[in-house]
């Protein structure tokens, strides 16, 4: 049976509910936003580079100038880029509501469109993102009337101390397996090892997973299913060969300045110390993009503004938090398209 379209006016009564809720969790997110002196941001979606990570995919399209000739282009999948110019422009706190686009995600937590809440503050060390975060997850319960998030069956309540771990931690306590053995100094990492503590646990492997294979599988096989129950849960320090945009730790090279925010076994949030150094970010996007191809037969081009912009860019911590997620948990709403606007609709398959 065909379901009925959310533009339908029976089931926009049922959603109306949701959608109201929507609009009260942003009205108060902005709201604090304001308050602690941030300036709303609103950044183009079309640009020259989606993003650089191997496994994120991206819509492209041409832009064709007066000249007839066409250009590739991309719509974001994270404002990041461009807001990392604003800071290299001398904004000292930013934020925005964007809507950005990752092909091949569709399902109950994800939609190939959907809204990223991203915050950034100058000269300011990645913790204090744990406090913005964690008053932005109570925030949203007070505006839906709740004293908990929920999603299937599984509670959290934001009101509560956060539970911060480190990726290395919680491999040990749920997986039994010492993580930074099988990483370096120097970022490189040794699949080898990794792989001999997953025989040694009796973890399934494939013959051709890579180092970062592996640590994905165990994460969301062993680790992922603890984290959020109860309280929100903070997972960081990730390794330093999977820390993207971000620097490495201080006190040990082999993690980085990375967390990742839990609530209900959901993950909701991506945070960096920001790495500012653009030798050493184009060498990991060329690494990811070296990936990407093996795995995808594709790649994306370098935004060179946005290396060129690291060399001006203050010190400064940045998040990114999928919105659409935080309304559903907030709401108690069992999929993404319940709190979306408009749903984006699946094509329908030829008769």
């Amino acid at each position: 049976m065909t379901e009925t379209p959310w533009w339908h006016p029976h089931r926009h009564a049922d959603r109306r509910p949701l959608l109201l809720a929507r609009n009260k969790v942003q009205a108060a997110l902005r709201q604090w936003f304001a308050d602690q002196d941030f300036l709303e941001t609103d950044p183009a979606c079309l640009q020259t580079s989606p993003g650089n990570e191997a496994h994120l995919h991206a819509f492209a399209t041409d832009l064709i100038g007066h000249d007839g000739v066409a250009h590739r282009m991309y719509l974001h999948t994270s404002p990041e880029f461009t807001m990392k110019k604003i800071l290299a422009a001398g904004e000292p706190r930013i934020f925005a509501f964007a809507h950005v686009w990752r092909n091949r995600e569709n399902g109950n937590r994800h939609s190939a469109e959907f809204t990223m809440l991203e915050w950034y503050r100058a000269d300011t060390p990645y913790d204090r993102l744990i406090e913005d975060a964690h008053a932005m997850l109570a925030l949203a319960a007070r505006a839906c009337g709740a004293d908990h998030l929920h999603y299937r069956g599984i509670t959290c309540d934001p009101f509560t101390p956060v539970e911060r771990i480190s990726v290395a931690e919680a491999f040990q306590r749920y997986a039994g397996i010492d993580l930074l053995a099988s990483c370096h100094a120097d970022g490189s990492t040794d699949r080898a090892a990794l792989a001999a503590e997953c025989a040694r646990v009796g973890f399934a492997i494939a013959e051709d997973d890579g180092w970062a294979d592996i640590l994905s599988k165990v994460l969301v096989d062993r680790v992922e299913p603890h984290l959020g129950h109860g309280r929100i849960t903070v997972l960081d320090r990730y390794p330093t060969a999977e820390a993207a945009l971000a620097r490495p730790c201080a006190d040990d090279p082999r993690e980085a300045e990375r967390f990742e925010l839990y609530a209900c076994g959901v993950e909701l949030a991506n945070a960096f110390g920001e790495l500012t150094d653009p030798a050493e970010q184009r060498r990991r996007f060329e690494a990811e993009m070296d990936e990407k191809e093996r795995i995808y037969g594709e790649r994306y081009p370098l935004d060179e503004d946005f290396l060129a912009a690291l060399e001006l860019m203050p010190e400064a911590s940045g998040i990114a938090l999928g919105f659409d997620r935080l309304v559903m948990l907030a709401t108690g709403a069992p999929r993404i398209d319940d709190i979306l606007w408009s749903p984006i609709a699946q094509p329908r398959s030829p008769r």
